[in-house]
């Protein structure tokens, strides 16, 4: 049975009005302290990113410009782009740091993003059919996903995904799997849609792999390798961390009847229950976005990313006194568990399992979710 069958009414209602108060209370706290923080980590990614593409362009520290390249997409990726782009800041008036304005060091346009991310995935967290991230349309990742010959493949297929992650969540709007599975869409309709895509992917190919080696004259070779392998790591960082919040194994998954008449304390409920965190250091928290707290993002998408680890306590205390799990352990505990469920799902023999049963209250939740839309 569903922990979100376990509960009463009474029991959403109170769980909404104590987030909604968590929430309320950061919100009127926000300030300088927030504003120093983002610019501070804006400033050190620049650093890291100008060292790392002065000392990629010299053999001897050809190593040391990789890392530093590296964290410094990381962070444009995970602590700023991100939570940026969820209009974290958008409070402060500030262009370089406003949702609105901002542009990230990524293949992935930020319009079609905020489609399918800050609108689909944080609105319709985990209900299957209307969340896209369950799988991303290329991997099995729930029982009640009807079993295709084609997830056999689905270790090696989400191999494939952590490799090329940033170039797959671009092209995720375009949901091939219409195309090239199910063939509900058009190649006409699949090239028209590709076009705004293609103009922001081979933006970022030629600034990393024509322009950046081009500067490095007879060691373009080295500069292009390190491009590469920064990509890279990169990538396979972003989606473990993605993978870790949403796919271990106890992480629920929800039929669309949950959304007909959906509260506010509802949607609270499934996005408890629908992610999970995973424990770490300073630097954890900062090089995953903060993502570590991926139950506390899924709570507050418009809440300030840094200001997670302070209301991680009262948040689970909430799930204790309403009986509700807090999804949290180790990251390389998160990463066996989503690896875990990778590898069951692909089998056939694990079929549809029972659907929740909900209650229907009388106001849809939708337009009341912070900061879902785009």
């Amino acid at each position: 049975m569903s922990n979100y069958s376990k509960l009463t009414k009474q029991d959403f209602e109170a769980i909404g009005a104590e987030l909604d108060a968590i929430r309320e209370r950061v919100l009127a706290d926000l300030g300088e302290r927030d504003a120093n923080y983002i610019h501070g980590l804006i400033k050190r990614q620049r650093q890291l990113e100008l060292a790392g593409r002065v000392m990629m362009m010299l053999p001897p520290t050809w190593l040391g410009g990789v890392a530093a390249l590296s964290s410094s997409k990381i962070l444009d990726n995970m602590e700023i782009g991100h939570n940026v782009m969820h209009g974290q800041y958008d409070w402060m008036g500030d262009p370089a740091v406003h949702s609105k304005h901002f542009d990230w060091d990524t293949a992935n346009s930020v319009e079609q993003w905020k489609r399918t991310h800050n609108y689909e995935h944080h609105t319709f967290t985990n209900v299957l059919g209307r969340d896209h991230d369950v799988g991303y349309g290329l991997l099995r990742m729930s029982e009640e996903q009807p079993w295709e010959p084609r997830f056999l493949f689905n270790i090696p297929l989400a191999v494939i995904l952590h490799t090329f992650f940033q170039h797959f969540v671009a092209i995720q709007n375009l949901k091939l799997e219409d195309y090239l599975v199910y063939k509900t869409k058009t190649r006409a309709e699949l090239a028209e849609e590709f076009k705004p895509v293609w103009k922001k992917m081979r933006k970022q190919l030629a600034k990393d792999y024509a322009v950046f080696p081009a500067l490095a004259g007879p060691l373009a070779p080295l500069v292009f390798v390190g491009n590469v392998a920064s990509n890279l790591a990169r990538n396979v960082w972003a989606c473990a961390v993605i993978f870790n919040g949403h796919f271990p194994e106890q992480v629920e998954q929800f039929d669309e009847a949950v959304l007909e008449n959906e509260t506010r304390g509802h949607w609270y409920v499934r996005q408890l229950l629908g992610s999970a965190n995973f424990e770490g250091g300073k630097l954890m928290h900062v090089m995953s976005g903060n993502l570590s707290f991926q139950i506390e993002h899924h709570l507050f998408p418009d809440l300030p990313a840094h200001r997670y680890q302070e209301i991680a306590p009262e948040v689970r205390a909430i799930c204790e006194k309403h009986g509700l799990p807090y999804n949290t352990g180790p990251f390389w505990k998160q990463t066996l568990s989503t690896w875990k469920r990778i590898a069951r799902l692909s089998l056939p023999r694990f079929r549809k399992r029972k659907s929740v049963d909900t209650e229907a209250p009388s106001t849809p939740a939708q337009a009341d979710a912070p900061a879902l839309a785009a």
